[in-house]
């Protein structure tokens, strides 16, 4: 497959970092080593599909251009729209042209993510009672300097989708309707500490900021037959799982644990997942939708706008 890749910055490097010989042309408007300063100066002849790693405002432009010339596209998350109606007709123009379209989540390639999805799928844990997940990096002076980063909804559209995918991901689409209990601009414009959730069983408690000194990641999941637990991403590793299963009528669980220090897969495995999509000509916007309703709702009830047209 020949890919042109789209954007140099942190996200398109690693993803040349993966592809390699596969990369055919890269496009940047600012990056002095870029083939091309603007995608519509590459010969549509020769590349098969593009990788899009852009600001979140120009996505929706660049890929309304590759899908209609019937271009595999994976777009770096969230993709974002200010309707419905502009991601079904993405949608719509990816399979009358039979191209995948595929948004990047990267984080469902996680083992341990991968592995409690499975649990989860066989009901190990029974009925689940609630859930919570915490994202936090230290990238909030990053953003601020960013030319381009801290606007729209900040840290939500950043780090909330992961975690709004990750309950896609795991537990199925649900109402799209989160209650909002804290919405923070500690250091940034935009919002760098979030809190939301959902009292609809499983219970949802989700809190993402990029005010969080020490890279963390921790996800628990209580159910009647016991407990699944993940702490820390294998990128920032070692990545721990736990899962234990409950003693009745009350006592200590009985615990299996593993535990992985290696590089981070998903970037690999995500990359090859998109090859398969490309053959079948799928697209996910579907999850798009969801999380965009979601994001949407969550960003209304505290006043603010932002999403793109």
């Amino acid at each position: 497959m020949r890919l042109a890749v789209v954007g140099l910055g942190i996200q398109g490097r690693k993803r040349i970092a993966v592809a390699e010989k596969d990369v055919v042309a890269t496009v940047d408007p600012i990056v002095p080593d870029a083939q091309y300063k603007d995608l519509h100066e590459v010969p549509l002849d020769c590349f098969d599909a593009a990788l899009v790693c852009t600001p979140d405002h120009v996505k929706l432009d660049l890929l309304r251009y590759l899908l209609s010339h019937g271009k595999h596209v994976l777009v770096e998350k969230p993709l974002l729209a200010s309707s419905e109606e502009e991601l079904l007709q993405l949608g719509e123009v990816a399979r009358s042209k039979g191209a995948a379209c595929y948004t990047a989540y990267n984080h469902r390639f996680e083992p341990h993510i991968a592995r409690l999805k499975d649990v989860l799928d066989a009901q190990a844990l029974g009925r689940l009672y609630f859930a919570r997940i915490f994202y936090g990096n230290g990238t909030a002076l990053e953003i601020k300097r960013s030319p381009w980063r801290d606007q729209g909804v900040g840290v939500l559209a950043d780090l909330g989708s992961h975690l709004l995918d990750m309950v896609l991901f795991l537990l199925g689409p649900r109402d799209p309707k989160f209650e909002v209990w804290a919405f923070n601009r500690f250091e940034n414009r935009t919002s760098d500490h979030v809190v939301f959730g959902s009292q609809i069983q499983p219970v949802l408690v989700l809190e993402a900021t990029v005010v969080c000194w020490r890279n963390t990641f921790t996800l628990d999941i209580f159910g009647e037959s016991g407990s699944a637990h993940i702490e820390c991403l294998c990128k920032w590793g070692p990545s721990i799982f736990r899962i234990r299963t409950r003693v009745f009528p009350s006592g200590r669980p009985h615990e299996e644990v593993q535990t992985i220090e290696a590089a981070d897969p998903t970037w690999a495995l995500e990359y090859e997942h998109f090859k398969e999509a490309c053959q079948m000509g799928s697209t996910n916007i579907e999850n798009d939708l969801w999380i965009n309703s979601a994001i949407r709702s969550i960003a209304q009830s505290v006043g603010e706008g932002g999403l793109q047209d």
